[in-house]
């Protein structure tokens, strides 16, 4: 039994040695890397002029494409060059919801628009598309 003893105090000896010890190094290595930034280093969005094309976004149905004119940082015309018209029922949907899509970037002047029922193909293609073209005038 007084082997036990002396075994479990040689480690919990040998333990509270070796923690005593890591904290002392981390304290010492973490003092020379810790970096304090003094200001603010993000450089602000260049909003630029023009008209912009976002990357054509495929959908099951098609492709959807969106061109943004940005003037001193606001959105003037958004329209949607490309989109799915291979069928009659592509032509009755896309005529309703592009002009809806285009309305509501224009009111929200950024890309946080609503889904358009019966139309979720395209409005997610349409999203897509005019994410890249904003992000393309600097704008969100």
């Amino acid at each position: 039994m007084p082997s036990s003893k002396l075994i479990k105090t040689a480690a919990i000896c040998g333990i509270g040695a070796a923690a005593s010890f890591i904290p002392a190094v981390v304290a010492t290595s973490n003092a020379s890397t810790i970096k304090v930034p003094t200001k603010a280093t993000t450089k602000p969005t260049v909003k630029k002029s023009g008209t912009f094309l976002g990357a054509a976004a495929q959908t099951r149905y098609g492709a959807v494409q969106v061109s943004v004119t940005v003037k001193k940082g606001k959105i003037t015309k958004v329209t949607a060059p490309v989109y799915p018209v291979g069928t009659f029922r592509d032509q009755q949907i896309n005529a309703q919801a592009i002009p809806m899509l285009e309305q509501e970037v224009l009111q929200a002047q950024s890309s946080n628009i609503n889904n358009i029922s019966g139309a979720s193909y395209t409005a997610q293609g349409f999203y897509d598309s005019l994410v890249t073209a904003l992000a393309k005038a600097g704008l969100k």
